[in-house]
């Protein structure tokens, strides 16, 4: 046998045991998924059924949009402020800075329970936040528990970090000769944001943002425990109508619904890899 055939068998038998357990862990409980939404309510046939009533009925669809707005919101928000985040890292200096840089990445070796209910008990009714305010004698709090706010204030805590973390990476890695070079050209602050640091580093939000996304779509702690009763993300309704009402196939659909979802925010990030590699 020829030596390239014998490195070709050697690099297919390592590959066989990461390929088996991708398609026992994923590609399988994807594929059962799959058969398990197309399949009706009688458990006699095939059909599109269960998606239809995932937009058709007015709680699910209120349940879909309420997502995807959440979803959309969280993960825009945390890549504004991350960027600006990592972007005051990378150029600014002092005590802050110094400070910031040991503290933002705490939160990522928080429990997300813990947290949670850290949240619950700082701004619920009776947390030590509006008691703080009733000692100064304003007797109003806003909604927070048990409400979009809430989510959103959790997913903000729980994706910062985290995409401040790459975003410094990716800034890290751009030479001070580039930024120092576009100075003595006489591009302004706007101008070299726009033109250097940005482009060089968007590839990294790609990555963040796809993270970001899937992360967020897919969340159940903080939603189960102080996200509001109606209405709910996809992640808390399919486990209630998974093992409240014992509805196995509109939960599939419902998770086949948020696979899809998932990869289509992969799909561009792939998309944008290649293109980039390409290119180079």
């Amino acid at each position: 046998m020829s030596t390239s055939f014998k490195r070709g068998m050697l690099g297919l038998l390592l590959v066989i045991p990461s390929f088996l357990i991708l398609l026992v862990v994923v590609i399988i409980p994807i594929l059962y998924a799959i058969r398990e939404s197309l399949i009706d309510e009688n458990g006699t046939g095939f059909g599109l059924a269960n998606y239809i009533r995932l937009f058709t009925d007015a709680a699910m669809r209120k349940n879909v949009l309420y997502t995807l707005n959440l979803t959309i919101v969280s993960t825009l928000l945390t890549l504004v402020i991350s960027y600006a985040m990592a972007v005051y890292l990378r150029f600014g200096s002092g005590f802050v800075v110094t400070w910031i840089r040991r503290l933002y990445f705490v939160p990522m070796f928080i429990p997300g329970v813990i947290a949670t209910y850290a949240l619950i008990t700082t701004y619920s009714n009776h947390g030590w936040a509006p008691r703080f305010l009733l000692t100064l004698g304003i007797d109003s709090f806003p909604k927070i528990i048990y409400d979009y706010k809430g989510l959103l204030l959790a997913n903000l805590w729980f994706n910062i970090p985290f995409a401040t973390m790459l975003l410094s990476s990716a800034l890290a890695g751009i030479p001070n000769s580039v930024i120092e070079s576009a100075r003595d050209a006489g591009a302004r602050t706007m101008q070299l944001f726009v033109r250097f640091i940005l482009p060089l580093s968007y590839k990294t939000m790609w990555v963040a943002a796809t993270f970001i996304f899937m992360g967020v779509i897919g969340s159940f702690t903080a939603p189960f425990l102080i996200g509001a009763n109606s209405p709910q993300v996809l992640g808390v309704a399919m486990q209630q109508v998974f093992s409240s009402y014992q509805e196995t196939h509109m939960a599939s659909a419902m998770a086949v619904f948020m696979f899809i979802l998932c990869s289509f925010m992969g799909y561009f990030y792939i998309r944008t890899m290649v293109q980039d590699a390409d290119a180079n």
